[in-house]
C-alpha cells in the first residue's frame, strides 16, 4: 500500500469512528436527561438541572470515545457510569455548601463519637443534642442544614468503586487502600441502628426518594432527611480513625 493510500485508509477509519460516536451521542442523549432528573431529586435545591445535563453530555461524549465493547459491558451501562460521574464531578466542583455546613457536620460527628465512646452503644438523638449543649429542636435544625451535603457525600462513596474502573493508571497501593476503606465502610454500615440501615438500603439499593422512604418508615420527608444526616455523622465518627490504621 502506498503512503497516500495508507493515509486515505486512516482518514476513512477515523471518519467512520467519528460518525459512530455521533450516532451513540444522539441515541443516548435521552439517557443524560433521565439521569439528570433522577439525581436532581437527591441533590440540594441550588443544583440546576441544566448544569447536570451539560456535564452529563460531556460524560456521554467521553464515553463514546473511550468505550471498548471487548470488555463485556454494554455501552448503556458504561455510559451511565460516566454520565453520572461527570454530573457529580460538576456538583463537587461547585462546592455549594457553606463553611457552616462543613463545620456543623464535623461538630455532630464529634458529638456522636464522644457519646458512643462513653456509653458503648448507638447514640440517641437527645444524647447527641445534650452533648452539643443544645435543644433537640436546634439539633434537628442542624441536621436539616447538612442533609443535602450528606446525601451527596454518600453518592461520592458509592461512586468510587465504579469510577475507579475508568482510571487504569491508579497506583496498586491506592487500590489496596480503597479496598480496605470499603471493607471498613461495610462493617460500619452493618453496625448501624436497624432503622438507619433500612434507610440506606431504601435510598441506595432501592433508589426510593425521601418521600417514598418516609412512607415506608412512617415518618415525614423532613424526618427522613434528618435521619440520613445523622446516619452520615454516625458513619463519619466510626470511620474517623481509618486513615490512622
Amino acid at each position: 500500500m502506498t503512503q497516500a493510500a495508507a493515509g486515505v485508509s486512516m482518514y476513512t477509519r477515523a471518519q467512520c469512528s467519528s460518525e459512530h460516536q455521533d450516532q451513540l451521542v444522539a441515541q443516548f442523549a435521552p439517557l443524560v436527561k433521565r439521569i439528570a432528573y433522577h439525581l436532581l431529586g437527591r441533590l440540594p435545591a441550588s443544583v440546576q438541572v441544566d448544569d447536570l445535563i451539560q456535564a452529563g453530555m460531556i460524560g456521554l461524549l467521553e464515553a463514546s470515545r473511550k468505550f471498548d465493547n471487548g470488555k463485556g459491558a454494554s455501552f448503556e451501562t458504561y455510559a451511565g457510569i460516566r454520565i453520572r460521574g461527570a454530573m457529580l464531578d460538576e456538583v463537587r466542583k461547585g462546592d455549594w455548601a457553606p463553611r457552616s455546613v462543613h463545620r456543623n457536620t464535623r461538630m455532630v460527628s464529634d458529638a456522636v463519637r464522644a457519646v458512643e465512646s462513653r456509653l458503648g452503644r448507638d447514640a440517641k438523638d437527645h444524647e447527641i443534642a445534650a452533648e452539643l449543649e443544645m435543644s433537640l429542636e436546634d439539633y434537628y435544625a442542624i441536621l436539616n442544614d447538612t442533609a443535602g451535603s450528606k446525601l451527596f457525600s454518600f453518592d461520592d462513596l458509592l461512586e468510587s468503586g465504579a469510577r475507579a474502573d475508568a482510571h487504569s493508571d491508579e497506583e496498586p497501593f491506592q487500590g489496596m487502600q480503597d479496598e480496605r476503606f470499603k471493607a471498613a465502610l461495610v462493617e460500619a454500615i452493618e453496625g448501624l441502628p436497624e432503622r438507619e440501615r433500612l434507610l440506606l438500603s431504601l435510598y441506595y439499593e432501592e433508589e426510593l426518594n425521601l418521600k417514598e422512604i418516609g412512607a415506608v418508615l412512617g415518618v415525614s420527608e423532613s424526618r427522613v432527611s434528618q435521619l440520613h444526616s445523622q446516619c452520615a455523622a454516625r458513619l463519619r465518627s466510626r470511620l474517623s480513625g481509618w486513615h490512622n490504621d
